[in-house]
Order: C-alpha cells, then sequence, then structure tokens
C-alpha cells in the first residue's frame, strides 16, 4: 500500500493542563506511524512547549494541533482562538529560570516557524507552527 504524498492529522482537546503531554504523545504517534521517527522527539519538545504557551497565556477553552505529513517534512500547527499574539522571543532566560525558554527553542530547532493570525478584519485566534525536516 502506497501512503498519499500529503497526509494531514488533527488533535483538538480542551485547553487544560494535561493537554500539552497530550499533544506531544498524538504528534509522535503520528511521526513514527508515518516512519519519521527521527524527528519524534524534537517534534514533542516543540509541540509541548507551544501548547503549554496557549495553556498559561491564553483563556481559550480548546487547543487544536494539526500535523502535515510530506515526503521527510512535517509541519505542525497550534492554533487557538486568542486573538492575542505570541510576544516577540526574547533572550534566554539566566540561571535557573524555568519560564522563557520555549519560543527559543522552536526557533533554535525548527527548521522554521511563524505566527498567523486568525480572521480578518479582526483577529479571532492565531496559529503558532513550524517545521521539521528529516535528514
Amino acid at each position: 500500500m502506497t501512503l498519499p504524498a500529503i497526509r494531514s492529522y488533527r488533535l483538538t482537546a480542551p485547553n487544560a493542563p494535561d493537554t500539552p503531554r497530550l499533544a506531544r504523545d498524538h504528534v509522535a504517534y503520528v511521526l513514527l506511524g508515518n516512519r519519521l521517527l527521527g524527528l519524534a522527539d524534537t517534534a514533542r519538545l516543540l509541540v509541548s512547549e507551544v501548547v503549554t504557551n496557549v495553556y498559561e497565556h491564553t483563556a481559550t477553552s480548546v487547543v487544536a494541533v494539526e500535523t502535515t505529513i510530506r515526503p521527510g517534512q512535517v509541519l505542525v500547527a497550534v492554533h487557538d482562538a486568542s486573538p492575542r499574539g505570541i510576544p516577540p522571543r526574547r533572550a534566554l532566560p539566566e540561571g535557573e529560570e524555568e519560564c522563557g525558554r520555549g519560543l527559543s527553542l522552536v526557533e533554535l530547532l525548527a527548521r522554521s516557524w511563524g505566527v498567523t493570525q486568525l480572521g480578518y478584519p479582526e483577529p479571532v485566534g492565531k496559529s503558532v507552527w513550524f517545521e521539521l525536516r528529516d535528514a
């Protein structure tokens, strides 16, 4: 059986404390099932960071994670219904601080990433996305 060249998977979950874990496990299983084992650990980390940002910085009730697979490539987009944008990347925190590293990790480990406002003319949400490529 030949797999289609482009496949998309979507997880919709409540914006809750356990959602980052559920989202990262979902994306890892999708990648493993599509023979992209080499991207699974990085994808798990980045999904966890982005979904945690939704939980900690928005009041939206639902978060959706869309994973699009192309040959040798994965695009993950985390959608929420908060029009508030993501703050610009800050310098890494010093010392043992636990907060403030998420988007820096995304920038460091992803081939590309960005934020897309959803809705026109007034934003009704956003999508934080990142792309990984298989070496």
